[in-house]
């Protein structure tokens, strides 16, 4: 609010359209030297004039119109008058539009998230795509996008020959029913195992894919109860997450569409064939071949997922197609979004990788084929009793403890990724993520409840409304901080959803934690003067009301008591 207000001041004074002047606009590094600055470095060439010159005869014209400003080398420093702009800044906040963008204008976004194994367990390593992709899909709606979000299993390919070849050899009927998840994810990787002693393991299971592609009777009972039992063990960790989908479709559900999509390849001149195999080239690009058939005839995943793109613009009517999945898998979207490109479909440039980085657990780099798998539902547990244990020596009176420290335990979980720059690596500690201390969701959280127990202070004692409006400073050095920063949100959304980046809101809701805290400890609200504490009760009121949306945005709640 308080840019713009300069910008507007600024532009015409630079022959800049105030567009431009507000991307230029900048906070001081240190609060004493005004609200906002303006550097004077771009103007130096058209003007003719140094940098420093320019922003002194900016400051002394800005100054005749009222405003308070001063010229700190090239730059102009601008301080607003806190009394007559906290209530105008107080009345945007407290909008029904405030925070709402247009950047998607109505696009339709598909997004590619979670997308976990068919009867593998839902580790944590799927925590990131489930998170991250549930966030952007509620930020793009936040700026205007119509989101849509994918499930897209891995319930096909080899991996499934692999599995059911495990299964005839040692798995028995009896221990898949006891515990179809860890008896798959043991049988997985004793196949993996063996194999490195008996190549015709990997014959075996490559014939069994082979076989449930044709329609075989006893790999499509196989196949369809790992299915089943998977999806029952992933709704229950989604569940917990707070995580929904428009659709869940597996790679399996394109098994009738990727003729087409190798009949088009073929009569378009792109497919060649290389060591038994068809192939498109892609040397041009200067990568590797993209692989449509295998040598035996099956498909492979870049075949389904041309067939799911091409699905998902045509008849989902994407604008834009995004994948939430792990960096490592850069060299098969880029092929794949190259191979579109080649096939003439002129949306592939709308297609875009969204990657992240590896995490790790307290260390361990998790590996299915090896079973080093840690499960999330046993994170999920252990977060939430050790949150249950901090609630109840801080409050032993709460009400529904359990309830509350799921929510904390969890929303530690969520937060405690979300807030890393998706790009990096990971290691996600489990106490540090607890701690109700520090950069963690249970302090996010923990402020929310503190500001509901302020605002039902304040109303047994009761405020006067509109007393802000009275005469007399209303807002001291820490609640305009606050309140600046709570103004600044369109700037922190729109820099998330064009960054794709959900831990630009999770570490500016940080931000407004500190600063309501050290507004708290500052700044007195029982006993103040009339005016001032009903301009201090909304200044909460619209800050818990900010934490308890952004953590929403994120998928965390938070809950009144603590």
């Amino acid at each position: 609010m308080l840019m713009k207000q300069a910008a507007a001041r600024i532009a015409p004074l630079t022959g800049l359209a105030q567009e431009d002047v507000l991307k230029l606009m900048e906070v001081p590094p240190q609060e004493a030297m005004g609200d906002v600055a303006f550097p004077c470095f771009i103007l130096a060439k058209t003007l003719k004039k140094a940098p420093a010159v320019i922003a002194s005869d900016i400051a002394a014209a800005l100054q005749a119109e009222g405003l308070d400003t001063e010229a700190a080398g090239p730059y102009v420093n601008i301080r607003f008058d806190r009394d007559v702009h906290a209530a105008q800044m107080l009345e945007e906040l407290g909008s029904e539009t405030f925070g709402k963008l247009q950047l998607g204008q109505g696009k339709r976004v598909v997004i590619d998230m979670s997308s976990p194994n068919i009867a593998k367990p839902f580790g944590i390593g799927h925590l990131r795509s489930t998170v991250i992709g549930a966030a952007l899909y509620r930020l793009y709606n936040e700026a205007g996008y119509t989101s849509v979000s994918v499930n897209h299993l891995g319930d096909w390919g080899t991996q499934f020959g692999k599995q059911i070849a495990a299964y005839k050899r040692w798995g028995s009927e009896e221990a898949l029913q006891a515990d179809p998840i860890r008896n798959s994810l043991e049988l997985y990787v004793r196949f993996h195992d063996e194999a490195e002693q008996d190549p015709t393991l990997e014959i075996e299971a490559r014939d069994w894919f082979r076989k449930l592609e044709q329609g075989d009777e006893e790999a499509q009972r196989l196949w369809s109860f790992f299915v089943k039992v998977s999806m029952q063990e992933f709704n229950r960790m989604y569940e917990r997450l707070n995580v929904t989908f428009d659709h869940t479709l597996g790679e399996s559900f394109y098994n009738d569409k990727m003729g087409a999509v190798v009949e088009e390849l073929q009569a378009k001149g792109l497919l060649e064939e290389s060591d038994g195999a068809l192939v498109v080239r892609l040397d041009e690009e200067n990568m590797p071949p993209c692989l449509i058939i295998k040598k035996d005839g099956t498909t492979i995943y870049p075949t389904r997922d041309l067939a799911t793109a091409i699905y998902r613009h045509d008849v989902m009517q994407a604008d834009r197609l995004v994948y939430v999945v792990g960096g490592e898998q850069k060299l098969h979207f880029n092929q794949v979004f190259t191979v579109l490109s080649k096939m003439g479909h002129e949306w592939a440039a709308k297609c875009e990788h969204i990657p992240f980085g590896l995490m790790r657990f307290e260390g361990r780099k998790m590996s299915t084929r090896r079973g080093k798998v840690i499960f999330l539902q046993e994170v999920l547990d252990e977060a939430a009793a050790r949150a249950l244990q901090i609630i109840q020596e801080k409050n032993p009176n709460l009400e529904n403890p359990e309830q509350v420290a799921e929510a904390v335990g969890v929303g530690a979980i969520v937060f405690g990724d979300l807030r890393n720059n998706r790009l990096n690596d990971v290691d996600f500690s489990l106490e540090d993520a607890v701690s109700f201390e520090g950069e963690t969701g249970p302090y996010v959280q923990y402020t929310h409840a503190r500001i509901q127990s302020v605002l039902a202070k304040a109303a047994e004692t009761g405020t006067q409304e509109g007393a802000e409006n009275s005469s007399g400073a209303i807002a001291g050095d820490t609640s305009w901080s606050l309140l600046k920063l709570l103004c600044d949100y369109p700037a922190y959304l729109e820099k998330a959803v064009l960054r794709s980046e959900p831990s630009v809101i999770a570490k500016y809701t940080i931000d407004v934690a500190q600063a309501f805290n050290r507004f708290y400890h500052a700044e007195r609200i029982a006993d103040a003067a009339p005016h001032v504490k009903s301009f201090r009760v909304k200044l909460a009121k619209y800050t818990a009301e900010r934490l308890a949306y952004n953590l929403s945005l994120l998928g965390v709640q938070a809950p009144e008591r603590m």
